[in-house]
């Protein structure tokens, strides 16, 4: 393990769905010991979206932006943004939730660095679904236990015990 890595030397996964969503992603914080802080490059080109509008309990999260234009979704509300600005994604409600979108004319290129949670529950606002995550391993976005789900009727808490 060394201390040090190059984005241009990050091995990029793709990732997307639809017309609407796609992009590279290069998850490299434990690839260089870091065990409190993730980041993740993210490269989008114009008229895509990495990931949908959402919001985090646990996990806090920045960009910074690197290259490209765009627009930053927070809460109700639009930002531009450029090479060189850093916008803000902390814990919250629907108020805080984010996204950012490549409406520029050239390919987005930013980090997103978040704290670390083994725990998390993410809401995405504009389709109404909840994540719950737990023992996920981020840098592989795989493994433990991840459900995402609607809510609807809900259980007593001994439904289905004897």
């Amino acid at each position: 393990m060394k201390p040090v890595i190059n984005i241009d030397e990050l091995e990029m996964r793709e990732t997307g769905n639809g017309a609407g969503f796609a992009a590279k992603v290069a998850s490299f914080g434990p690839q260089i010991g870091s065990t409190g802080i993730g980041v993740m490059l993210h490269v989008v080109e114009p008229g895509k979206k990495a990931f949908p509008f959402h919001v985090h309990h646990q996990l806090h999260e920045l960009f910074v932006i690197l290259e490209g234009e765009g627009t930053y979704r927070f809460g109700d509300k639009e930002y531009p943004v450029r090479a060189g600005d850093v916008c803000a994604a902390p814990t919250g409600g629907a108020e805080n939730a984010h996204q950012l979108i490549n409406t520029g004319k050239d390919t987005l290129k930013y980090l997103g660095i978040s704290t670390m949670a083994g725990t998390e529950v993410v809401e995405y606002p504009d389709s109404g679904k909840i994540s719950v995550i737990s023992r996920f391993d981020w840098s592989t976005m795989s493994g433990g236990v991840r459900h995402i789900f609607r809510p609807g009727e809900p259980l007593n808490y001994f439904d289905g015990e004897e």
